[in-house]
């Protein structure tokens, strides 16, 4: 089993090579407007779209609306158009209109500080209401896992997990409680730019030598070339 210290020094190395790469859009919402309502709508936006097609259609939409009882005023249509081309964006405009319509008839037009009560709007799963936990309402106590931190303890091997619910269990056991808030936020970045899943940059990587996807697929890879 992988050591704390270990664990702590990687995610050290991590954060300061991803310094120089922009933070995941989502994340940047939520520091910029420290509005939970913004952070689940460009979250939702996000799933299956890149970041910078993201940052565009949550800029449009936010300006046309950026609370539920303006945004419930708007069209199906209005919203489609503004986010478009987002992945799947009219199931999203519908998605997003019916968040609304719950959050005005049962909260009060506020979106809930309650990680249960998140999961009860349709469309939101573990990754978006953990992102809000953390990233609308910075409240410690979340790891928010999407596919990027899904992938990269498994390729370090500190997990030996299938889905992305089962890494979140396990990170818990393993992080240290005060990682817990920025590793999404950390660890998204490096997967977008270091830790691929396709043509990952292993040969540039600053935690390479404690990887062990580096040691059993990478290096195997490397020699069968050289061969």
């Amino acid at each position: 089993m992988v050591k704390e210290a270990e664990i702590i020094d990687i995610i050290k190395k991590v954060k300061k090579e991803v310094q120089k790469y922009e933070n995941p859009i989502v994340t940047e919402i939520g520091e910029v407007t420290r509005n939970p309502f913004q952070v689940l709508v460009s979250c939702i936006l996000s799933l299956r779209t890149r970041d910078e097609t993201t940052a565009k259609a949550s800029s449009r939409l936010f300006a046309l609306a950026s609370k539920p009882e303006t945004m419930i005023r708007l069209s199906t249509k209005q919203i489609e158009k503004a986010i478009y081309p987002v992945g799947f964006y009219k199931t999203k405009a519908r998605r997003i209109k019916g968040i609304c319509k719950v959050l005005l008839e049962k909260y009060n037009g506020k979106v809930p500080d309650n990680f249960d009560e998140l999961m009860k709007l349709k469309g939101v799963g573990r990754k978006t209401a953990n992102i809000v936990m953390c990233y609308g309402f910075h409240k410690k106590g979340y790891i928010a896992v999407d596919t990027h931190v899904h992938r990269i303890p498994n390729r370090l091997g500190w997990v030996k997990t299938k889905k992305p619910e089962q890494t979140e269990e396990a990170l818990k056991e393993l992080l240290p409680r005060k990682y817990w808030k920025d590793f999404n936020d950390i660890f998204v970045t490096f997967g977008q730019n270091v830790c691929k899943p396709v043509g990952p940059k292993c040969n540039s990587c600053p935690v390479s030598k404690n990887c062990e996807y580096y040691r059993k697929v990478y290096l195997k890879k490397m020699r069968k070339k050289v061969k």
